[in-house]
């Protein structure tokens, strides 16, 4: 197979991410794991929390396909794993880094987008409990968010 197909495969699987992150999110974050996703929902003070054990329930299977398929030279299976990782960075950068600053990094990017992002996940946030949540996904945005954002912006227009 040829190289822009493994590409190809590796970014269908990074947009396919986000849908299983959402069902990952609502059905299993906020339902027989709620005991690990808790603290990320009632912060206890901690650099550290029980919910950060998500990463290794994504990270493992990325690594097990890209080690795997590379001893094996199953080429696409290492796509997928690429995805995962692909995905995995960018739930990273925009959860951790952008939204909850757990880095100081980025902080005072204020795209359309990324305040979109924001306003979605402080709704989230605004279920202390695992239910009656909203706006499980991370990367794509619904569009009453954007919608509010663009109105905040006409409203004052100081906001860029």
């Amino acid at each position: 197979m040829s190289l822009l197909f493994y590409i190809l495969l590796a970014f269908a699987v990074f947009f396919i991410m986000e849908g299983i992150t959402w069902l990952t999110h609502k059905y299993v974050m906020h339902g027989f794991l709620w005991y690990l996703h808790e603290d990320h929902h009632q912060p206890r003070g901690h650099f550290f929390e029980k919910n950060d054990a998500f990463f290794l329930i994504f990270a493992i299977p990325s690594w097990l396909c890209i080690m795997l398929g590379l001893m094996n030279g199953v080429y696409w299976v290492v796509s997928i794993g690429a995805g995962i990782a692909m995905y995995g960075l960018a739930y990273f950068i925009v959860h951790d880094i952008i939204i909850h600053q757990r880095f100081k990094i980025f902080s005072r990017w204020n795209s359309t987008y990324v305040r979109a992002i924001r306003w979605a996940h402080k709704m989230h946030h605004k279920h202390m409990d695992k239910q009656d949540g909203e706006s499980f996904g991370m990367l794509f945005v619904a569009k009453k968010y954007w919608e509010k954002v663009r109105k905040e912006k006409q409203l004052n227009p100081h906001i860029k």
